[in-house]
């Protein structure tokens, strides 16, 4: 067997586990408190997914006793560590020992750049204007 053959197998065996914890959190969605099998197998049977006997008994006897909220808070409680991406790494936080950030140098930099970007803006409606009166009539307006 090789390495895609046996990787497509486990994506299709956590596919099948993910369906049965759906079903159950549908359940519990549906206000029974503690699915039984029987309510399981009803969820998918509707969504035309044949439950797993024994994946739905090991499921529940996991939950056995368990709250469901309780459950899924902690599980966010250990996503939240969990780096999701972005590739920058970490940005320095502004304290004592912080390094001064553009808008904290000196001469007040971040003033300028206020007026730098108030520029642009004034700029950028000119042209809006300029190009409207290139096109010699309004859409909008009655002539």
């Amino acid at each position: 067997m090789c390495i895609r053959d046996r990787y497509q197998r486990r994506v299709r065996g956590s596919l099948s586990i993910m369906k049965h914890i759906a079903a159950y959190l549908l359940a519990v969605l549906g206000g029974n408190a503690n699915p039984d099998a029987k309510a399981i197998k009803e969820i998918l049977s509707a969504a035309d997914v044949e439950g797993d006997d024994d994946k739905i008994n090991k499921l529940l006897d996991e939950l056995k006793g368990k709250d469901i909220e309780q459950i899924i808070a902690a599980g966010q409680a250990k996503l939240s560590s969990v780096p999701s991406g972005g590739g920058g790494g970490s940005v320095p936080v502004a304290g004592k020992g912080a390094a001064p950030t553009t808008s904290s140098a000196p001469g007040k930099p971040a003033e300028k750049e206020k007026e730098k970007e108030k520029e642009k803006e004034k700029e950028v409606e000119k042209e809006k204007e300029e190009s409207d009166e290139d096109m010699g009539f309004g859409l909008f307006e009655d002539e």
